[in-house]
């Protein structure tokens, strides 16, 4: 992904409003994060632990989407798959992401989930810069690019529910 500015973060966000945008945190050491490993920034905000923001290229334009975290208990025994990279966590490592939709829908309440890595760090769970806590990840026939390819399909095909209409999508 290449770098961002702070600006080019806030103005791309599709299911809030400017101002929400405008306060956002953007994620700590954001001046130092490793843009040339990442395939789309996500992050969790510090001040607001139910909250999630993700930004990525979406046919061509930077998308940034608010993400609600609920609170829900997961077992530590049990693990959990990322819908986007496929990585395995141990419980509270996988959480349901809701996002509002894009739109008219957004207004009227319509949110669209998805289950993805707790941290939203699955591009540096994929070159193996990161590590799942309690959880080995599973040898893949696929390459590292393959794997990129299919998170980033995986995560095309969620964003294009957040910004279609929900009546168009029914």
């Amino acid at each position: 992904m290449r770098p961002l500015s702070e600006n080019e973060i806030r103005a791309c966000f599709v299911n809030c409003s400017k101002g929400e945008a405008r306060r956002l945190n953007l994620p700590r050491g954001f001046d130092q994060l490793p843009w040339d490993d990442l395939d789309f920034l996500g992050w969790r905000d510090q001040g607001a632990p139910d909250r999630g923001y993700l930004v990525a290229e979406h046919r061509g334009e930077l998308v940034g989407i608010t993400l609600r975290v609920p609170s829900v208990r997961r077992s530590l025994r049990m693990s959990n798959v990322c819908s986007l990279c496929i990585c395995t966590h141990a419980g509270s490592g996988v959480a349901l992401l809701a996002a509002r939709r894009a739109g008219a829908a957004g207004r009227e309440g319509n949110t669209v989930g998805t289950y993805v890595c707790a941290d939203l760090a699955c591009s540096l769970y994929l070159r193996g810069l990161k590590k799942s806590a309690l959880v080995s990840r599973p040898e893949e026939s696929l390459s590292v690019e393959e794997q990129v390819a299919r998170m980033t399909g995986n995560l095309d095909a969620f964003l294009a529910k957040v910004l279609t209409d929900s009546a168009a999508a029914a």
